[in-house]
Order: C-alpha cells, then sequence, then structure tokens
C-alpha cells in the first residue's frame, strides 16, 4: 500500500523551498504542527533523515532530501498534468513550465520563443528566469528549472544537452577604429589594442580561448559581466571585444555606432542549447516545449 501521500511531498517541497517549517506552514495556510508531522512521517517511512534541523535557524536538507526533492517536483508536476488532463481531454496543452536562461542569451532568443509558443497554448503558465552558467546549473540539479537554454560548455555528466543553433563569433568595434575599414580581421591584428571582456562564465574562458588556441594572447584592458556595458565600452571607443549575440540594433544604450567584423581565423563556434537534468522524466508539457523550441530555432 503506498504510504507516501502527494499532500505530504506538497509540505515538504515548500518546507525545502522555505527552508523553514514555520515558513512553509504559514505559505500553505495550515497549522505548523501539521507541516511538522507530515514530515515526521515522511522520514519514517523512509528511514532516512531528510532535514537537519537549526535552532532557530530552520531547516536545511540532507543528501537524501536533496534527492527526494527532486523526485517529489517530478511527480507533483506529473500529478498535476494528469489532473488537467483528466479535467481536459481537448488537445490544447496546459501546466506551469519553469525556464531557465543564459543572461547574455535570453532578450535576443527568449522573447520570440516564449511568445509564439504562448499564441499556441495560451492557457500554459511559462515562467522564465536569467541566470549565470552556475544558477543554471544548480537550478536544473534542485528541480528549479524544468529546462535551460545555456552554452553546452563543461556541463555535468547528468544534464543531457541538445544544440540548437552555433553562431560565430565576431568582433566588435566603434566606427573610428583603426581595424573599422577591414572586411574581417585577424586575432593576430586585434592583440595590440585593448579588448573588453564580457567578464562572466563560460563566456570569459570561451572568448579567450580562442586566441589562446591562436597561440596568442589578447591585451584585456576593461571587464564587465554586462554584455550592454560592454558593449558601451565599445561604442565610446575605449577598445574592441568579441562577442557571440549579435542584437540587430548596431548602437549602444546611448545611441552611439556600433560595428562587427568576421573573424578572419577559423574558429570554434558557441553552442548554444537546450538543457535538462537526464534523470528527470519530462512532463508533456516539457516534451511539446522541447519539440516546438527545436522547430524554433531550426526556421532561424
Amino acid at each position: 500500500m503506498l504510504k507516501v501521500t502527494l499532500k505530504q511531498l506538497r509540505y515538504f517541497v515548500a518546507v525545502s523551498e522555505h527552508q523553514s517549517i514555520a515558513a512553509a506552514a504559514r505559505s500553505l495556510h495550515i497549522s505548523q504542527p501539521a507541516v511538522t508531522h507530515a514530515m515526521g512521517l515522511l522520514e519514517d517511512h523512509f528511514e532516512l533523515q531528510l532535514f537537519l534541523r537549526h535552532h532557530a535557524q530552520g531547516v536545511s536538507l540532507t543528501t537524501a532530501g536533496e534527492d527526494l526533492l527532486l523526485r517529489a517536483r517530478s511527480l507533483l508536476a506529473h500529478a498535476i498534468e494528469l489532473e488537467t488532463n483528466v479535467r481536459d481531454l481537448g488537445p490544447g496543452l496546459q501546466g506551469k513550465l519553469e525556464i531557465g536562461c543564459f543572461l547574455t542569451i535570453a532578450p535576443m532568443y527568449m522573447p520570440p520563443l516564449i511568445t509564439e509558443f504562448l499564441s499556441l497554448h495560451p492557457q500554459v503558465d511559462l515562467r522564465l528566469y536569467e541566470a549565470n552558467q552556475d544558477q543554471l546549473n544548480q537550478g536544473l540539479h534542485n528541480g528549479t528549472f524544468d529546462l535551460a537554454f545555456m552554452y553546452s560548455v563543461a556541463l555535468d555528466q547528468d544534464l543531457t544537452s541538445e544544440a540548437l543553433i552555433e553562431p560565430m563569433p565576431h568582433i566588435v568595434l566603434d566606427p573610428l577604429h583603426t581595424l573599422a575599414n577591414r572586411d574581417s580581421i585577424s586575432l593576430a591584428e586585434l592583440v595590440e589594442f585593448p579588448m573588453i571582456l564580457l567578464d562572466v562564465a563560460p563566456s570569459r574562458d570561451y572568448f579567450t580561448s580562442l586566441f589562446r588556441n591562436q597561440g596568442l594572447e589578447p591585451w584585456i584592458k576593461y571587464r564587465s559581466p554586462s554584455f550592454e556595458t560592454v558593449r558601451g565600452f565599445v561604442a565610446h571607443g575605449m577598445g574592441y571585444s568579441v562577442l557571440v549575440t549579435k542584437p540587430e540594433a548596431g548602437v549602444d544604450y546611448n545611441g552611439n555606432a556600433l560595428i562587427t567584423k568576421p573573424i578572419t581565423e577559423e574558429v570554434e563556434p558557441g553552442y548554444i542549447s537546450m538543457t535538462w537534468l537526464e534523470a528527470k522524466r519530462p512532463t508533456r508539457l516539457m516534451s511539446a516545449f522541447q519539440e516546438f523550441a527545436k522547430q524554433h530555432f531550426q526556421s532561424q
């Protein structure tokens, strides 16, 4: 007989997210003893300690608790999908989908992807979170994100990744730069000029590796984790940059012009991929969005 209930798992997820039984009880609009009792039943059933209790400082998950959290979120998502599908046997999709995206990719690629998907499936509750690579990895592992759009660089072995597009890196200059009149620019020509580096992982390692794979060392004079700050410095004549994302607007926030040039050398493209946890069993909604995303990017 199944002794673990969906209600207990929902309480468990709430405690895990709030790291506090009291806070979880408030969010669930139930009494604190009810949540404490449910957590005790779970630990007794699994014969495992799921939480570490910290006096006056809430709770934290044990390793067993972290594993159960991932499975509980997946099971609850499937339960919600089952209920939705039974209520509505038509072709429309419903449910909640949590999407993560690397922060420099999101502005260009996510608005058209998500608005087109929601125009076809208006009953879907889709949430987008912009984050750095470490946050995306963590979110996939702890179940915060169902899917993430990110660069497929040094991914953990338990993550599955499917390449969507392979944009080529390009050089960004202000129109008055000495090399601005070239059709293409060699990396070897750039090393004597100051570089503004997009200083966020994995971008920083990728861009510097383009030079180092050619036996070159760029002169990095300025760094910023902000894509638009990097473009702003370039537009103000402070140096060049190498980027992958290429906005249609050839100006910075202040309206100063920018130009882009291809790299003369043969270099490795950037790989933008759709990534998810291999152990996560996809819901019908998640599978539908994956297929839509692949077709969307193939049509670009």
